[in-house]
């Protein structure tokens, strides 16, 4: 490996630090001690959780052993993963089968009991992978991944804090003077994706749930923010195809019109979500029904704010906004209408845009400082769209930063 790097003379991109690697072992581990005690370590298949433990995309496994150093296999990319990674036993394999017996070889053997990341596998390559390791009882592992990943390091943290600053420039202050009423979701789409690039977004964007898909995010004016959808979120939107849900349709933002604008922006694979809103005209042309429904948002996200501190409950913040909104004329549209409406106020993120713990029912494990929240109220207006606002914010010691925005208000055209 050593030799094709030194060939090539090529420069790593970027190395993860090596004591990043090493506190998320220990995250890692310390879960697995708590959910999978018997487990003599954990095998990973998914490449954002390879990369997350080794500082590399792999394509291949990872074995974190619960003590010693943990091993790298590769399918191809030996070259990529010398430059990029600072763990010293990677090694290349074709099959499954060979895993025991290089994994002993490097002194580091599966042993009889072993946790797995189950979600980072098919059904088929599950069963392929069962078949070849014989002798051996798998243990989900998945949890201790997911909580790991949820509260973030400083070094993950800074990323995250450009992610923001990058995204509030985007939509608050370039993309205004490039779009105007007139243009066609699709004419908006493309601005805003150039806008996001230019200023050093990496164009890919991740999420965790099987068969979920993403690119940017979602741009709809008008009604189509209530447009139906499958994903598990509010807003709607209409996309080019029934096959391509993605880059906006070609429905015109009129006069007098909502547009929402709801994506992540992906800086050196840390992502931030904000959604925010537009109104083609000046302020006293908007409609009173559509103040009144975004003032609740702006409420209910500043709310729920104020409630991310280390020892708070996630659930305990869903139940009170919903109680707050139920009190209001918008229950109905609260967070989508129809089948559109999603169970929740916000979730976590990081890697992917779809991180725990969520803002929702269920989720009762307090929150602890690093962790980063998209709060995300929104109100489906029939007929009209989507009001609503949505900021990221890392929660520290001393309650809730802003990452995303300098201000909570719609963007009006004179």
């Amino acid at each position: 490996m050593q030799n094709i790097v030194e060939l090539h003379k090529f420069k790593a991109l970027e190395q993860m630090p090596p004591a990043e690697l090493e506190a998320r072992w220990s995250k890692v581990r310390g879960h697995l001690a708590r959910l999978a005690p018997t487990s003599s370590g954990l095998l990973v298949f998914s490449r954002l959780n390879i990369y997350y433990l080794s500082g590399t995309l792999g394509n291949g496994l990872l074995w974190l052993p619960m003590d010693g150093r943990p091993v790298l296999l590769l399918r191809k990319g030996m070259g990529r993963a010398g430059l990029e990674s600072p763990l010293d036993l990677v090694a290349p394999f074709k099959s499954f089968r060979e895993a025991p017996d290089l994994l002993a070889g490097f002194g580091q053997p599966l042993g009889r009991e072993i946790a797995v990341e189950m979600s980072g596998l098919t059904w088929a390559m599950a069963e392929m992978f069962k078949s070849r390791i014989q002798g051996v009882t798998f243990n989900p592992g998945d949890k201790a991944l997911i909580l790991a990943r949820a509260v973030k390091s400083e070094w993950e943290l800074k990323k995250l804090r450009q992610a923001g600053q990058r995204h509030q420039v985007a939509l608050e202050e370039t993309i205004t003077g490039l779009i105007a009423p007139g243009m066609t979701e699709n004419e908006i789409f493309r601005i805003v994706a150039d806008t996001y690039l230019g200023l050093g977004h990496g164009g890919q964007i991740r999420m965790n749930a099987p068969g979920e898909e993403v690119f940017f995010g979602h741009v709809a004016a008008a009604d189509s923010g209530n447009y139906p959808h499958y994903y598990n979120g509010p807003m709607g939107f209409r996309g080019i195809h029934p096959a391509q849900h993605c880059l906006g349709s070609d429905t015109v933002w009129a006069k007098k019109t909502i547009l929402a604008i709801d994506n992540g922006f992906s800086f050196q694979g840390y992502v931030t979500d904000k959604t925010q809103v537009y109104w083609a005209g000046p302020e006293n042309s908007l409609p009173d029904q559509a103040r009144h429904a975004y003032a609740i948002c702006v409420e209910a996200q500043d709310r729920a704010a104020e409630d991310l501190r280390p020892g708070v409950c996630p659930a305990e913040i869903w139940l009170k906004i919903k109680k707050f909104v139920s009190n209001t004329p918008f229950s109905q549209g609260f967070m989508g209408l129809g089948e559109n409406q999603a169970p929740f106020l916000g979730h976590s993120i990081g890697l992917a845009v779809d991180e725990q713990p969520v803002i929702a029912q269920g989720f009762d494990q307090p929150f602890a400082a690093g962790t980063v929240i998209a709060l995300e109220p929104k109100i489906g207006l029939p007929g009209f769209g989507m009001v609503g606002i949505e900021s990221t914010y890392e929660i520290t010691e001393n309650g809730a930063v802003c990452l995303t925005s300098k201000n909570s208000g719609m963007i009006f055209w004179p």
